[in-house]
């Protein structure tokens, strides 16, 4: 079972979210951080060791609302989201303990600002076993959570979609290059890229 931090904690105050995460690691012999997407990329923490992990009961979804960082309030982006269902592969980072503290706050920070997402510790698989991991989830009944676009429109979304970071198509390409490069299979991603080069925007 996964363990959950409280999602009204996480929507009102971030802050106490992160108090309460804290707590169930406390006793924990290590932090490990499950990376979906940028966190695979960019994961701007050192962390001891990565390894390759396998969610269950979790699928990585482009639906997750951009207004900033790939997109604007008027023509809003879309970034990657862990929603409910299927299984989804990523890697697994283990905090070093002597800057651990450190780098929670500054991963809070990056990926906590105003709560949006639903943090829990869920059980990853890896060649070396089973281990619970941070992982930064999304409620389907979030404001910020889309429905599953058509192609036409999110063509419309690759091509226009641009942000504080960069561009939703950029977002997605390199996304899918650091899966690539780690002989991971995401055949939606997969999906979108050979749509996106159809289309002559890769």
């Amino acid at each position: 079972m996964s363990q959950a931090i409280s999602p009204d904690l996480i929507v009102r105050d971030p802050a106490a979210a992160l108090r309460q995460l804290r707590r169930q690691w406390q006793g924990s012999a290590d932090w490990w951080v499950f990376g979906y997407a940028s966190l695979i990329w960019r994961p701007e923490f050192d962390a001891a060791e990565h390894r390759p992990a396998l969610v269950r009961g979790w699928h990585r979804a482009l639906r997750m609302r951009s207004r900033v960082n790939r997109g604007t309030p008027q023509q809003p982006g879309l970034v990657f989201a862990l929603l409910p269902g299927g299984a989804c592969r990523g890697v697994v980072y283990r905090l070093r303990r002597e800057s651990a503290e450190a780098e929670l706050d500054r991963l809070w920070a990056r990926e906590q600002p105003t709560g949006v997402y639903d943090a829990r510790l869920l059980p990853c698989r890896t060649p070396q076993g089973v281990m619970p991991a941070l992982a930064f989830t999304l409620a389907r009944q979030s404001a910020s959570c889309v429905p599953k676009l058509p192609d036409a429109e999110m063509l419309h979304v690759l091509r226009h979609a641009s942000g504080r970071y960069g561009s939703t198509l950029e977002y997605l390409a390199r996304t899918a290059a650091a899966l690539h490069e780690r002989g991971l299979r995401d055949r939606e991603i997969e999906r979108l890229v050979a749509l996106a080069r159809h289309h002559g925007l890769l």
